[in-house]
């Protein structure tokens, strides 16, 4: 039996394949469009047999039911998670023989979610490895305010009885979780993807703790927040998500048709890098620059009901923009704009821009809009501090402001909806770091 790990940088996703050593093989919470999982099982010559969820996702939106459809895989998942979608459900303590020396054995972990469950495999009747999803990770655990701030304390006070489930499991068994480092299903943890039971009760501090309240005490701390479309994902993938066989092609519409849907109410998202949405873009329109987090920024901030239109610039992968999108669940792609801002500009259509500074060419007032652990350690002194998912609804004194994050791309994304409300701002081509070593100025912290 052989693991092999599929990782989303961008969601701090990760899924895996099995190789159960007799020519099958099973996918543990594969993604909606797991084509690399697949495409390396084919070149393996496996079948993948079987597909595992460890419960009902709220980050990404689950590829099990589309390898039920496509490959007649048996799709095992928590009894709790109330699947509307064909699955054979597990209750704690079923026992699957997935291949004819490793068996399955479902372990109930509630915490991170209510319906939790992590899957130990035993190969020969040994314990060797434990799927975790998103119960005990690397230097950390799951968090457990998914389902709402009422249900936090309860269910971290489950989360500290599902992990004494895993006492009894020798050191060496290896610990594959679903979430990690990027997640904002985690707690703060290590950087590490994978690790062992005994590595993580020597190093890891949430299980360290002496005592249940100590330890949800320092877990609740820990919390920031997380993207809006996390309260729709596991509603969504409880029932099933739409069917797609093939990933889409996101179509080119001409200025004429393009112009047209934006007047009806359709969101422009600009995915260039970030100085080319400051240099001329369609006025309004949100940037949000392509690249591995591109979906969390997209599904924070835009609501899935929205149609959305895209300007991109040549070299730009646009089946990857397409993959990202359904990975959160936003469907109604209606197409980019064909040409890109030249085909715009030819057209006679107005521009707005948002000019890129350095330091020198700073506002007196700067927003800094990275999430709070990134502010508290370290930001330039002075400046005002509004996460960027918290911008919508925050208000702004009216005058000019320079908007700065770590780079460069959430600051624009800030930016774009801001300039949207009216407002006379610029964005920082850098972060922090940079600032502190072009001024030789010292970040405040906290």
């Amino acid at each position: 039996m052989q693991v092999h790990a599929f990782v989303d940088e961008g969601l701090g996703h990760s899924s895996y394949v099995i190789d159960l050593g007799d020519g099958t093989a099973a996918i543990v919470d594969p993604p909606r469009f797991p084509a690399a999982q697949e495409q390396f099982a084919a070149s393996e010559g496996l079948r993948l047999r079987w597909t595992v969820d460890t419960h009902s996702h709220a980050d990404y939106v689950t590829g099990s039911p589309g390898l039920v459809a496509r490959l007649g895989a048996v799709f095992l998942a928590p009894a709790a998670s109330r699947l509307a979608t064909p699955h054979r459900p597990l209750e704690d303590g079923d026992r699957v023989p997935l291949g004819s020396s490793v068996v399955l054995v479902a372990i109930a972990t509630p915490g991170h979610t209510p319906d939790h469950h992590a899957y130990l495999i035993e190969l020969d009747g040994r314990p060797v490895a434990l799927f975790s999803g998103g119960s005990l990770m690397v230097g950390t655990v799951g968090r457990t305010d998914l389902c709402g701030p009422t249900l936090a304390e309860p269910l971290a006070h489950d989360m500290f009885r599902s992990l004494q489930r895993f006492d009894q499991l020798p050191d060496d068994v290896a610990l594959y979780p679903t979430h990690g480092a990027g997640s904002f299903c985690s707690a703060p943890g290590a950087s590490e993807r994978t690790s062992t039971l005994g590595r993580e009760r020597l190093t890891n501090p949430l299980l360290a703790t002496v005592g249940e309240d100590e330890f949800v005490e320092h877990l609740i701390a820990g919390f920031g927040s997380f993207p809006a479309y996390f309260g729709r994902l596991p509603e969504l993938n409880r029932l099933g998500p739409t069917r797609f066989d093939a990933l889409p092609a996101l179509a080119g519409l001409d200025v004429e048709t393009f112009s047209a849907h934006r007047d009806a109410g359709a969101t422009v998202v600009d995915a260039r890098p970030f100085v080319g949405f400051g240099a001329g873009h369609v006025p309004g329109s949100l940037s949000n620059a392509l690249r591995p987090v591109f979906a969390s920024w997209l599904g924070w901030l835009v609501a899935p009901t929205e149609p959305l239109l895209f300007v991109l610039e040549d070299g730009q992968d646009r089946a990857e923009l397409v993959r990202q999108c359904l990975d959160v669940g936003h469907e109604l792609l209606l197409g980019e704009l064909d040409g890109g801002m030249a085909a715009w500009r030819a057209a006679g259509r107005a521009t707005a821009a948002v000019e890129v500074v350095d330091v020198g060419r700073m506002a007196a007032s700067v927003l800094d809009v990275r999430q709070a652990g990134e502010f508290d350690a370290g930001h330039v002194p002075g400046a005002r501090h509004a996460e960027l998912g918290s911008i919508a609804g925050a208000d702004f004194p009216d005058q000019p402001l320079t908007v700065m994050c770590g780079h460069g791309e959430r600051a624009m994304t800030a930016a774009s909806l801001l300039a949207a409300r009216g407002m006379s701002v610029s964005c920082y081509d850098g972060g922090p770091a940079t600032w502190a070593d072009f001024t030789g100025r010292q970040l405040e912290l906290g």
